[in-house]
């Protein structure tokens, strides 16, 4: 019996099953604001968004506790549970100090192209990412047992969640395939070489993009081909849309902006389910899904085009189908799901002007070039290296060699930002550090602030203000218009509810933990979302 006992000791730990669920969907949708699920709600229908409204638990005020919100801190953040300070993803692309050059955050030249991709589409990897992921901590949990599998049109979609270790992440290239990088393997699968081949994204890219439904439908948006939307495939932008004509003008990639990119992931995430046999056996599995369509059609036509509705009432079509497949697959109450966003996304500025409110677009390069001038006439020589995601970036070399004091030009330099209409907060990498949470806006600079990659210098614009065209939108700011998400958790041992206090979207991956029963990721401060642990 002692034997027995050791030996038992001995054997590798698995989840066990009978008390987990089957598989994990983590879905991610670019740029969805909280807002769209009430004011697109009399649209929907009862089996997507609504499903898991009704049915699951719905976080409504989850915010992100940092800036820059950007995409690839976003996606970070949500699956590691702590913030760009700690997991490193401090922007999408960024000037990086220690090495005095510009940085893709999934960059990385030791690897290469899998599928039908162009070169640098593949060079991608999850090396930069400092943080471990709760995907991470399911393959260590499972012994490597667990799969986990990332899936995007977006590179930095799909391999920030899926982590260190996932057997694959997937992402679309201008060719209309699915490629990934040697970072996971030395082949495409079988399956997903044979999804290529057949060119899925040819059933939409040859087709019209009309309106889902009637046009009275759409009463919660602006008129269509209204002043604050950008040209779509260089004509202006209004129903229906010649997909095909766009198509054979420039590529694949197209289909990015458009809401059939979406459609095109769920595709392939169904085809990686079945090929993959995920949830087909008694230890948890993990697929990541980030919709990245609603970001493109936000960014071109802004937050209150008929085309973003019409984007979102086909999204939740194609999320009732993913969940009906999930019932099939899967089988109800197996696998659990939650949906949240990387980040919200800002209302035009342009329309807001036309509407009284004293905001206006700050051109980005005519606030470099007025940085620069600035540091000429003050100091005789231009001091500036980059300016660049809220950041000013110094040259101390150039401060020595010209006899200046650090200290100085750094006071100078936060004179002259506060002197700038759109400028609300600067702060000092000195003043971050030590006074992390001395205020509102400190607290959320330093959960986004590394010392070794990030500026001298980090400013905050007035609300409203952002650094974008006269048409669409952006995002990037700690105003709620950026930060506030939305959190919906359905399927195995969900509650049914709704909650209305503030919470953080890095509690997202502690609670999986707890849930799951394993570690939680490195990096993260473990709090909880104690509401659906009961």
């Amino acid at each position: 019996m002692k034997n027995l006992f050791f030996s038992l000791l001995a054997l590798p730990f698995f989840i066990n099953a009978q008390n987990k669920p089957k598989l994990v969907v983590g879905i991610v949708v670019d740029q969805m604001k909280m807002e769209y699920l009430y004011r697109f709600s009399d649209d929907f229908s009862n089996n997507g968004f609504k499903r898991l409204m009704d049915n699951g638990y719905t976080f409504h005020n989850t915010h992100y506790n940092y800036m820059p919100t950007f995409t690839a801190p976003g996606h970070a953040s949500i699956f590691t549970g702590t913030t760009p300070a700690l997991h490193g993803i401090v922007g999408n692309e960024w000037y990086n100090k220690a090495t005095g050059k510009e940085m893709y955050c999934t960059d990385d030249d030791a690897v290469f192209t899998l599928g039908n991709g162009t070169e640098n589409e593949g060079k991608m990897s999850p090396r930069n990412l400092q943080s471990s992921t709760i995907t991470d901590e399911l393959k260590l949990a499972t012994n490597f047992k667990g799969k986990v599998i990332g899936i995007s049109i977006k590179d930095r979609g799909a391999i920030l969640p899926a982590g260190h270790f996932a057997d694959w992440a997937f992402w679309y290239s201008k060719t209309g395939s699915f490629i990934s990088s040697t970072y996971y393997g030395e082949n495409l699968p079988n399956w997903a070489q044979q999804f290529n081949d057949e060119k899925h994204y040819e059933k939409y890219a040859n087709q019209t993009w009309n309106l889902l439904k009637s046009k009275e439908t759409y009463n919660e948006s602006l008129n269509d081909n209204n002043p604050y939307e950008s040209k779509m495939f260089k004509k202006q932008p209004f129903f229906p849309y010649n997909l095909k004509e766009a198509y054979e003008n420039n590529d694949a990639g197209i289909l990015r902006v458009t809401p059939f990119g979406n459609n095109l992931v769920a595709d392939f995430a169904k085809t990686a389910i079945d090929n993959e046999q995920l949830g087909a056996d008694d230890i948890t599995d993990f697929l990541t899904v980030s919709f990245s369509s609603t970001d493109y059609i936000g960014h071109a036509l802004g937050p209150r085009s008929i085309e973003l509705q019409d984007t979102y009432l086909r999204l939740d079509e194609t999320l009732a189908d993913l969940l009906i497949y999930l019932d099939k697959k899967v089988g109800k109450g197996n696998y659990l799901v939650f949906l949240t966003a990387d980040h919200a996304g800002a209302e035009n500025v342009t329309y807001l002007k036309d509407n009284k409110y004293d905001v206006d677009n700050i051109i980005g390069k005519n606030f470099d070039n007025s940085l620069r001038q600035f540091s000429e006439a003050k100091f005789g020589v231009d001091v500036v290296v980059n300016n660049s995601n809220f950041n000013l970036f110094l040259d101390k070399q150039k401060i020595a060699e010209n006899n200046l004091n650090y200290d100085a030009v750094i006071s100078e330099f936060k004179t002259f930002l506060y002197s700038q209409k759109f400028i609300k907060r600067v702060y000092s990498e000195k003043e971050i550090i030590e006074n992390a949470n001395a205020d509102f806006y400190l607290k959320y600079i330093s959960h986004g602030y590394d010392p070794v990659q990030n500026g001298d210098l980090v400013y905050i614009y007035k609300p409203g203000y952002i650094e974008y065209s006269a048409t669409g939108t952006s995002h990037g700011t700690p105003y709620t218009y950026d930060t506030h998400v939305p959190l919906l958790w359905y399927g195995w041992k969900i509650p049914k509810g709704e909650n209305h206090e503030k919470h953080y979207i890095t509690s997202i991956a502690p609670t999986l933990a707890q849930k799951l029963k394993i570690t939680f990721p490195n990096s993260t401060e473990a709090e909880v979302l104690t509401e659906i642990l009961k």
